[in-house]
């Protein structure tokens, strides 16, 4: 069962796209929107990924973060970042380790599920299944937040 609203996020650190070590204590203060998708460069998840480019400048003028974790490797994230051009943070979850830490497991693949995390580390909100759209996530989350 994926983590509930309210509960702490579980803290994490990972490699992002270019080989920096990223941990979820370093947005601290910040609001994190901290997405799960099942690969990279598939039609699905390079829809939900465009949808949080689009809305990049406005997630900044809130001072969030976006954070997209797959089981995928640094190069094939690297891959992804360039030829979509997105402006945000990817991370490698290669051992699934954050993937089990959220609870969104799907074999060798994430599920798609979204945990927005406020600026002191609750989850307050919980996108999957029906509450997740592809084309229109990021612009959800912050009609949901405004």
């Amino acid at each position: 069962m994926t983590l509930p609203v309210g509960c702490a996020a579980p803290p994490f650190t990972a490699k992002d796209t270019n080989g920096n070590t990223v941990s979820l204590s370093d947005f601290a203060g910040k609001t994190v929107v901290l997405y799960f998708y099942p690969k990279d460069d598939t039609p699905g998840c390079t829809r939900e990924a465009q949808s949080f480019k689009a809305a990049h400048t406005q997630y900044q003028g809130k001072d969030m973060v976006v954070l997209g974790v797959s089981r995928d490797n640094e190069s094939s994230h690297k891959l992804f970042t360039e030829k979509y051009g997105l402006p945000f943070t990817l991370l490698a979850d290669v051992d699934g380790a954050i993937t089990k830490a959220y609870d969104v497991e799907k074999g060798d693949y994430s599920k798609r599920v979204t945990f927005v995390i406020d600026s002191t580390g609750k989850i307050t909100q919980v996108y999957e299944g029906e509450t997740l759209k592809v084309d229109t996530h990021a612009q959800d989350i912050l009609a949901a937040i405004s």
